[in-house]
């Protein structure tokens, strides 16, 4: 139409839609590298930066065999009165891990013992079981659980920010090995961001049917010790 403007055709307005979904995939996930590797100088650099493109790195003559090499968590931590003990390595914790878009953690649970349901907004995780027997599972998005008992050997997936959950259903100390596809995969346990974030009251009482006296019963469990 002269003097107006030419509609797109179908066929381009469909590239386009796919074009732009595309480009927030990717930004969805850690950028990638532009080089080998990027040994910040200090610890300190990664713990205040966490993005890979602000971060100083070392001059390669001063990288060595050591910067690639972790040994934090040959050992247990300390546990939880729920049982757990979790040791998480990322680039605050082990530079050489720095710009390669992944993470990692150790997780012990004595007999019973149980990691909450939590999920990782950044982050698909990885779990092998070292040793023992552990009840392990998530819940997409229609509330469907895809849960059974894993043993030594095996592995699972958690899709990203999907809740998933663990428990050691075995009769000695279970160890288990959880890698993320993220450097900063984040972490949110369900009972803390419910009940000990600070939601007004009124509205947990409504959605849980619960009194105001249970609510505080319950929030004492998790709210933080300076505000509890």
């Amino acid at each position: 139409m002269k003097g107006g403007r030419r509609k797109m055709s179908p066929i381009l307005a469909l590239f386009s839609v796919i074009l732009s979904l595309h480009s927030q995939v990717i930004f969805a996930s850690d950028p990638d590298p532009v080089q080998d590797f990027c040994i910040p100088h200090t610890t300190l650099n990664v713990t205040q930066r966490m993005r890979s493109d602000t971060v100083s790195c070392k001059n390669l003559v001063d990288v060595i065999p050591e910067d690639f090499i972790f040994s934090g968590i040959k050992h247990p931590g300390n546990f939880s009165d729920s049982g757990l003990s979790a040791i998480s390595v990322s680039p605050k914790t082990f530079p050489g891990l720095n710009t390669q878009g992944m993470s990692f953690v150790r997780a012990d649970l004595k007999v019973n013992g149980v990691n909450a349901p939590h999920f990782h907004p950044r982050a698909t995780e990885i779990t092998y079981v070292v040793q023992g027997r552990v009840y392990s599972g998530f819940v997409d998005s229609t509330n469907r659980v895809f849960a059974r008992v894993i043993e030594k050997g095996e592995v699972m997936v958690f899709p990203r920010g999907l809740v998933h959950f663990q428990m050691n259903v075995g009769r000695s100390t279970a160890t288990v090995f959880g890698s993320f596809n993220s450097q900063n995969p984040g972490m949110q346990k369900i009972p803390s961001i419910i009940f000990g974030s600070g939601i007004n009251d009124k509205l947990l009482e409504k959605a849980f049917g619960l009194t105001s006296k249970q609510i505080g019963k319950i929030r004492k469990k998790f709210l933080p010790k300076n505000l509890s």
